[in-house]
């Protein structure tokens, strides 16, 4: 395909998006000021579309995928598949609720968090590159480690699987706006949503108007060229994959407090959101506003599928409501077509390489 109808099927398809996005809206802001009442099922649907609420859980979230799936285009445009997204999450999120609860500080909690990702994500770094291990079984060793630690050490230090509770971050309310049908959400919210969308407009600048994002896109496309410029790929590569670990804690320890406490039962509390934010970059072709565009989509239906279970509007059994953004995503996927990946994404690189 050239760049030019490239070009015209994405013109094209924004402005369909950006049409239904801009009916959706019209209609939720209608819905808000109570224009619409939900005199039927159809009515009802649509009203718990366009809450306040439905936003609100759409935003939260998000955070821990949005974060997570930051930190997977990071090591992935540098060279290396981080399939461990989910294991970084389950660590930092135990690590947060212990930190909170031994400091008595959930913001202190947060950073212990961020550090315990980090380091897991230097030892998946040090494992990959220096002593050239295969990315996605090293992956799936970071997440089978966390998967069996976290619940150890919670059993260890609370008796159980599941941790004592600290408390959670105090909501941030914008008076006036919070007061606005649907998008008063967006004003009164925990402080985690706000540090999701700094971390979404940072990373964006990084990758596309820094020396340090191009090199980490040289360093998933074209090593060698990068090696030949005097840069060293490993370096670069580490500090990818070190960012990946510390956007992957402020995931894990951001769902962590925002609930209050760390649950160890089963796949745990993180249950495949780290997988799914594997999907959620590939859906946004590495781009971080793509990803935070295809987590919203994601976490907006789970939010749906959840408040028309509650609020038992439509008369099918609850599996299926259940299944409602998987079958979503699915097909969204099928429409939008494949994702180019990276040309040397799981490739091994020494400098000097031929």
């Amino acid at each position: 395909m050239t760049n030019d109808s490239a070009m015209e099927r994405l013109s094209s398809m924004s402005g369909r998006l950006f049409i239904a996005a801009a009916a959706f809206l019209l209609l939720a802001i209608l819905a808000g000021f109570g224009l619409l009442a939900p005199a039927s099922t159809p009515g009802q649907i649509f009203w718990v579309l366009a809450s306040k609420s439905t936003l609100s859980s759409t935003l939260r979230l998000s955070v821990p995928i949005v974060l997570a799936a930051l930190g997977g285009i990071f090591a992935e445009k540098s060279g290396i598949i981080n399939i461990g997204l989910e294991g970084l999450l389950i660590i930092s999120a135990f690590a947060a609720i212990f930190g909170a609860d031994a400091t008595g500080s959930l913001w202190l909690g947060f950073l212990i968090g961020i550090v315990a990702s980090t380091l897991l994500a230097a030892v998946f770094a040090v494992v990959c590159i220096e002593f050239r291990a295969d990315q996605i079984i090293a992956g799936l060793a970071v997440w089978l480690i966390a998967l069996g630690l976290a619940p150890f050490a919670s059993q260890v230090f609370y008796g159980g699987p599941n941790t004592s509770n600290v408390g959670t971050f105090d909501t941030i309310t914008v008076p006036a706006l919070a007061d606005i049908p649907f998008f008063g959400a967006l004003f009164d919210a925990s402080p985690a949503v706000y540090i999701m969308f700094l971390a979404v407009a940072a990373s964006w600048y990084v990758l596309n108007r820094t020396t340090f994002g191009r090199w980490v896109r040289a360093a998933g496309e074209n090593p060698k060229a990068l090696d030949t410029a005097g840069v060293d790929v490993s370096r670069v590569r580490y500090a990818a994959v070190l960012l990946s670990g510390v956007l992957s804690g402020m995931g894990g320890a951001a769902l962590a407090i925002n609930i209050g406490q760390f649950t160890g039962n089963g796949p745990t509390m993180v249950n495949g959101k780290g997988f799914i934010a594997i999907v959620a970059y590939l859906f946004g072709n590495y781009n971080p506003v793509g990803a935070l565009l295809s987590t919203t989509l994601f976490a907006g239906l789970d939010a749906v599928q959840l408040r028309l279970q509650t609020a038992d509007v439509i008369a099918v059994p609850d599996s299926l409501v259940q299944a409602i953004p998987f079958v979503a995503v699915i097909v969204v996927l099928a429409l939008v077509g494949k994702t180019r990946l990276p040309e040397a994404a799981g490739e091994h690189y020494e400098s000097g390489e031929e």
